[in-house]
């Protein structure tokens, strides 16, 4: 059936699709897309640290990149057309950010329990969110959620963790604060989600020439094929929407607070996909970081609109 032929106005049925899916999350308060998106991909990372075994990091990275890439561009095509070209650098730069937050997070999740490599990268946000606030409350929760991150940490897990994995996790978290910031800007500049496909298509391309050739052959196999489709439905397609979405409609600085809560619920999928036993102080880095998220979605939520 041709779009021409579907009854109604006639348009396609995919520009329908992408109107029901933002009315979808018009009704969903931003703090809950913000959760829901840190679900998707925490769950998308532990099914892509599963790969690891067969696949190196970067090549599970150019898998998801690529395959989100592709499912995004099929419901949501870049709408170029009228933009100058500052307005075309700023889904440019936020493409390179997620390539490269990508490339070092997956080499950190290589070398390290999912939970620390997660509450290390953390700090690029948390670092962010301090910078943006403006109001002393705000600096509390950042405070209480620092504690968190804290016992999360590798100094905390009896000095084995690996000196790679760090680095690597602490250069993903320069690029996730960057990535906050050209998400923001790419959702001013674009409608819906148009510049977030362009960005991936950007991110598919600065990702592919490492990814295939530490990948080779291995990229072929239908069921990497498919498990790679899924990490990049989970890990990209989902999160980088709702979280775009998200940040139309609430502060920079209340975002980078919640997103506190991403050590904590990549260390619950450690555990329930990766059999990554939590400690007791990873328990209570748990409580802080909840605490923190709560009063913050409080504190978001009686602001003025």
């Amino acid at each position: 059936m041709t779009a021409e032929s579907l009854p109604g106005d006639g348009r396609p049925y995919r520009l329908r699709a992408g109107k029901a899916l933002r009315s979808a999350s018009d009704a969903i308060p931003p703090p809950g897309l913000v959760l829901l998106a840190i679900l998707s991909v925490q769950v998308g990372a532990g099914l892509a640290k599963n790969l690891f075994a067969q696949l190196p990091p970067t090549a599970v990275v150019f898998l998801r990149i690529a395959t989100g890439a592709i499912i995004l561009v099929a419901v949501v095509r870049p709408r170029l057309r009228g933009m100058s070209r500052r307005d075309l650098a700023v889904p440019v730069a936020f493409g390179v950010s997620l390539g490269l937050m990508n490339l070092a997070f997956y080499e950190a999740l290589a070398r390290l329990p999912i939970g620390i490599a997660v509450a290390i990268e953390f700090l690029g946000p948390l670092t962010l969110a301090v910078v943006s606030s403006r109001r002393l409350l705000d600096l509390v929760w950042v405070l209480l959620a620092t504690a968190g991150v804290a016992l999360l940490a590798p100094w905390a897990q009896g000095g084995t963790a690996d000196w790679a994995g760090i680095g690597f996790a602490a250069l993903a978290g320069v690029f996730w604060a960057a990535y906050i910031v050209l998400s923001a800007a790419t959702g001013a500049r674009f409608p819906g989600a148009s510049g977030l496909s362009f960005a991936m298509i950007v991110s598919t391309v600065v990702v592919a020439p490492i990814g295939i050739a530490s990948g080779g052959s291995g990229l072929l196999n239908p069921e990497f094929l498919l498990i790679g489709a899924g990490v990049g439905l989970l890990s990209s397609v989902i999160p980088y929407t709702l979280e775009l979405e998200a940040l139309r409609r609430m502060p920079k600085s209340v975002f980078g607070i919640l997103m506190s809560l991403e050590p904590a619920v990549a260390a619950l999928v450690g555990l329930v996909v990766l059999n990554e036993v939590l400690r007791i102080h990873e328990w209570a880095a748990i409580g802080c970081v909840v605490i923190a998220s709560i009063g913050a979605t409080r504190a978001q939520s009686s602001e003025p609109r």
